[in-house]
């Protein structure tokens, strides 16, 4: 496969006061940065400081960093994915994978059973003969079928216990740059510093679910010591779902400047619902990146029926047709925001086991959004005029579906 590269465009400038644009220059001191964490984020949550992160956008960016740490690891690599399927994407972390557990890297790979059904059997096999550890979660049988809708949708990489990567992109040839696959839109955060025992600590607790390690077994793990701080960013962990969206709708209630999302997926709650039109009535500037194109075109047409209440409140939508979007990105203020695996709908807010990391970085906020401005000179902006002026038929379709949407 050809090198991963990725250039765009850069985003126009945005106008900020003058106190972002101070902070947005320059790291702020670990106090500083703790009262901005705990202005946006809920008082309940952990925060850790002394993180360095890097945005990597798309897999033309994250795979040659996945695959470089992969092969520069020295003790051990876990990789728990939704999705590893066996194509040319695929094939490529197996052999990395393989040649790293052939050298005496201790290597454990969890993927879920449902979103990589269609590897098969004798992919993972040839994985677990170079020693590669390798375990389904929730496998699906006549047995388990009550358990079947909970699904394991995380994406984290930690190697060394010193480097660590989470967002939206799975082990497949969907996120492979253009010209050498679908190239879906998505985004991972690089980390590097003490949060990443933090992200180590929920892969094992996936890991201990399917492979029924006894306790003993794993108490080193609590007594790691954290990586030595490398940056000034400071991170809240979560992998509870409740967690997570109280952190969105908090976040967006606290917002004085600007709410901007990037979500795949978007069947959001009344709680929801009500902090965006909330915000945008009070003259943030809210703006969302939506899929106008989906793996899921259901899901697609049941998001179009929260189309007039945001656009009747001020909030901009955006739909992106270029390929699929897979992204599930905020950042609020330019200082607060959050990349993960959690899907703005149903599954993710009541079944499945995610991953998000949210942080209060000037720095990466702005990062994340000139990420969002290029995305949004890419998409077709939706007017309320002439999206009320859609044919009839839709409109009967969306509302069927939303009434459905539960069941998307």
């Amino acid at each position: 496969m050809a090198s991963f590269d990725a250039d765009l465009p850069a985003p126009p400038a945005v106008p900020r006061s003058h106190a972002l644009e101070r902070q947005a220059r320059t790291p702020l001191s670990g106090a500083l940065s703790h009262a901005l964490a705990r202005f946006y984020l809920p008082a309940t949550h952990a925060l850790v400081s002394g993180n360095d992160c890097t945005l990597l956008r798309d897999g033309g960016e994250a795979f040659p960093a996945m695959l470089e740490a992969i092969r520069s690891a020295q003790r051990t690599i876990h990789l728990e994915t939704y999705m590893f399927l066996a194509d040319s994407v695929g094939a490529r972390f197996s052999e990395a994978l393989g040649e790293a557990a052939e050298r005496g890297v201790q290597v454990k790979v969890l993927y879920d059973a449902l979103g990589s059904w269609t590897s098969g059997r004798a992919f993972f096999d040839r994985m677990r003969a170079r020693g590669v550890d390798v375990r389904a979660f929730n496998p699906l049988s006549l047995r388990r079928l009550r358990r079947a809708i909970r699904r394991d949708h995380r994406k984290i990489l930690v190697v060394d216990e010193s480097v660590a990567f989470i967002g939206g992109i799975n082990i497949s040839d969907h996120w492979a740059p253009e010209g050498q696959g679908q190239n879906w839109r998505d985004d991972v955060l690089r980390i590097c510093g003490p949060a990443v025992v933090a992200l180590e600590r929920h892969f094992t607790a996936s890991w201990r679910l399917m492979a029924h390690e006894r306790l003993r077994q794993l108490h080193r793990l609590w007594r790691l010591s954290p990586p030595r701080p490398c940056g000034s960013t400071v991170l809240s962990v979560l992998a509870s779902r409740r967690s997570i969206h109280r952190a969105y709708v908090h976040a967006i209630r606290r917002a004085r400047r600007s709410v901007f999302v990037v979500a795949g997926y978007f069947i959001p709650d009344r709680r929801l619902v009500s902090a965006l039109r909330e915000a945008a009535q009070r003259g943030v500037e809210v703006s969302l990146v939506l899929s106008g194109r989906s793996d899921h075109p259901m899901l697609m047409h049941a998001t179009r029926a929260f189309y007039v209440r945001l656009l009747e409140a001020g909030v901009r939508i955006h739909e992106w047709r270029r390929t699929v979007l897979h992204a599930k990105t905020a950042v609020v203020d330019g200082v607060w925001g959050t990349v993960g695996s959690y899907n703005l709908e149903r599954m993710s807010m009541l079944f499945n086991h995610e991953a998000n990391v949210f942080f209060a970085d000037p720095v990466l906020g702005r990062r994340l959004e000139e990420s969002f401005r290029e995305d949004c000179a890419l998409c077709w902006p939706v007017e309320l005029q002439a999206f009320q002026r859609r044919p009839l038929w839709q409109k009967a379709l969306e509302r069927v579906l939303y009434f459905f949407r539960k069941l998307l």
